[in-house]
């Protein structure tokens, strides 16, 4: 199984296409499938997000490029710039991940936001697209001075030992 965990800048060749929904491209740990259809083991640190268009190299040397796949969300519109931003005031106080667009908003699919935007006055409109939501006050990610390995996304665990409760030995107490 190929394994991505290194995020690079730029490639001279693209070896492989992993298409992820957003959900799936915030997850620190995911096995899936290249469009090609070969199997990946992805190991991102906690917290890191993949973007559409980010380059991951494998451990044999391979890039492969992620796309954003196309889901089901929402596309809000406003009359006006002020409309669209009280959308996205109630939006963020919902702390709903939202997609801001050149005069537009774009949220994933639920029946309780789509009734309150429309309350607001918003067009609401179903579609399926790529979903790229805003990273959030403190969602950009951070370098340590003196990190050796800055693009390493996280280390491969060779083997991962599980603490169970159920396994320590109690000593005896005097």
């Amino acid at each position: 199984m190929l394994t991505l965990n290194t995020k690079i800048d730029s490639a001279e060749k693209i070896d492989g296409e992993l298409v992820l929904p957003f959900e799936l491209r915030e997850k620190s740990r995911l096995r899936a499938k290249l469009t090609s259809g070969e199997e990946v083991a992805l190991f991102t640190v906690r917290g890191t997000v993949l973007r559409h268009g980010d380059l991951l190299r494998s451990d044999d040397g391979r890039v492969v490029k992620v796309t954003a796949a196309a889901e089901a969300t929402y596309r809000v519109e406003c009359a006006t710039a002020r409309d669209l931003l009280r959308c996205a005031f109630h939006l963020g106080n919902r702390h709903a991940q939202a997609e801001i667009g050149d005069g537009f908003l774009r949220i994933r699919r639920d029946a309780v936001l789509k009734d309150m935007l429309q309350g607001l006055g918003a067009t609401v409109t179903e579609e399926d697209a790529p979903f790229e939501p805003e990273s959030g006050a403190y969602g950009g990610g951070h370098h340590h001075h003196g990190d050796e390995h800055p693009n390493l996304l996280a280390p491969i665990p060779l083997r991962q030992k599980i603490h169970r409760p159920a396994q320590v030995l109690s000593e005896p107490r005097d």
